[in-house]
C-alpha cells in the first residue's frame, strides 16, 4: 500500500524517528554506471526520450542506496519541447531553445502536445513495476516562472534578465506563456500521476532573483493555480513544493499553497524553517551539497545539524539542491548510513 511508504506518510503528516530520505538528482553523473549509459545516448533528450534507458538511470540509485524514494529521470525543458520550441543540450554548456524575443513568438507556440512525452509514461511504466515495495516513485515538472525564463532566454542565465525584462515590456504576453505553463505542467503531471508516479515536486529552481511583487505574479500564484488543479483532480498525490531562493517567503508560502511538503534550499536556516511553520507541515532538505563533497567530520556534522533541526516534526531528508557530479560514493553511503543509525 502506498499509505505504508515511509516518505508518503511523512508528506501526510507523520513524524518519523528516522526520516525518509532521497536526493535531488539522485540519478546522475556522480555515479559511474550513470555516466557509462549515458555515453550510449546521442543525446541528452534521446537519452530522456529512450524509455529503456530512462527507466534504468531511475532505478540506479535505488539499487544501490535504496533511497526512499526514486525520481523520475527527465527534464523539465520536455514541456517546452511538447510544446514546439526547439530544445537541444549542448556538452558541457546546458539548454539551448529558440529564443522566445517578441509577443508574436508567444503566439507563435504550439499546443502542449501530450503524446510527444509518451516515451516519459513508458519510462515511469517500465520503473513502476521494479520498484521495492517500500520505495516511493516522484515525478517532477518545472514551475511556469523556471520553465518560462528558459524559453525567453534560450539559455540558463545568472539573474534570468531575459525574462524579467519580457515581463515588464509585454506583460500581458508573459501573463499568456505563464498561463499556457500552468495548463501544460498540470496536464503532464496528471499524466505522470496516472501512468503511475505516487508524488509530484513541481521545481522553482529561480524563484530567487524575483522581487516582491515580480514573485507574487510569477512564481506564488502560478505555483497556487497548479496545486488546486492537481488537488481538485488528482486529490491523493501528494505535491512538494521547491521554490528555491524564497527564503524569507516560506512562511506565507506553507499558508496558501496548500501544497504536502516544501522544499528548503542551502541558504535556509533550518531552525527557522522549523520555528516559522506548522508543526504538522512536512519540509524536505536542506544539507548542503558542498558538504556531501566534503566528507568526513564536516559532512557528519553538517547531517546532524539538519536531523536535529527538524526532530519530531515530518520532514524529509534531503540536499538543499541537487547533487554535484564530484560527490564520492562513499560520502553518499556515509551519510546514509549516519541519517538512517537511528
Amino acid at each position: 500500500m502506498s499509505d505504508e511508504k515511509r516518505l508518503i506518510s511523512a508528506l501526510r503528516g507523520k513524524a518519523h524517528p528516522i526520516p525518509p530520505m532521497w536526493l535531488m538528482r539522485q540519478a546522475g553523473r556522480y555515479l559511474p554506471e550513470y555516466r557509462e549509459l549515458r555515453s550510449s545516448a546521442k543525446s541528452f533528450l534521446d537519452f530522456c526520450y529512450t524509455p529503456a534507458m530512462a527507466a534504468e538511470v531511475t532505478l540506479q540509485p535505488i539499487r544501490r542506496f535504496h533511497f526512499d524514494a526514486a525520481i523520475l529521470f527527465s527534464d523539465i525543458l520536455v514541456v517546452p519541447d511538447a510544446m514546439g520550441q526547439t530544445v537541444s543540450f549542448e556538452s558541457g554548456e546546458g539548454p539551448r531553445l529558440d529564443p522566445i524575443e517578441t509577443p508574436e513568438g508567444v503566439a507563435k507556440l504550439g499546443a502542449f502536445d501530450a503524446d510527444k512525452l509518451s516515451p516519459v509514461f513508458e519510462t515511469i511504466d517500465r520503473v513502476k513495476s521494479q520498484l521495492p515495495s517500500d520505495v516511493a516513485f516522484i515525478g517532477f515538472c518545472g514551475a511556469p516562472w523556471t520553465v518560462a525564463s528558459y524559453m525567453i532566454a534560450g539559455k540558463g542565465t545568472p539573474d534570468q534578465a531575459p525574462a524579467r525584462l519580457f515581463a515588464f515590456r509585454h506583460h500581458d504576453a508573459f501573463q499568456q506563456l505563464i498561463d499556457r505553463l500552468v495548463e501544460a505542467s498540470v496536464d503532464y503531471l496528471i499524466r505522470q500521476i496516472d501512468a503511475g508516479v505516487e508524488v509530484v515536486q513541481i521545481f522553482d529552481s529561480w524563484a530567487g532573483v524575483l522581487p516582491a511583487n515580480e514573485f507574487e505574479s510569477w512564481c506564488a500564484k502560478p505555483i497556487q493555480r497548479m496545486v488546486a488543479k492537481l488537488k481538485e483532480q488528482r486529490p491523493q498525490t501528494p505535491v512538494i513544493a521547491f521554490v528555491r531562493g524564497a527564503d524569507a517567503q516560506l512562511p506565507g508560502l506553507t499558508r496558501r499553497l496548500n501544497a504536502d511538503g516544501y522544499g528548503l534550499d542551502t541558504a535556509l536556516d533550518p531552525r527557522w524553517a522549523v520555528a516559522e511553520t506548522a508543526p504538522n507541515v512536512c519540509l524536505q532538505g536542506n544539507l548542503d551539497p558542498l558538504s556531501l563533497i566534503a566528507g568526513g567530520a564536516a559532512l557528519d556534522r553538517e547531517i546532524d545539524l539538519v536531523l536535529e533541526a527538524f526532530r519530531g516534526r515530518p520532514h524529509i531528508f534531503n540536499l538543499g539542491h541537487g547533487i554535484l557530479p564530484p560527490t564520492p560514493i562513499e560520502n553518499v553511503e556515509r551519510l546514509i548510513a549516519r541519517v538512517r543509525r537511528g
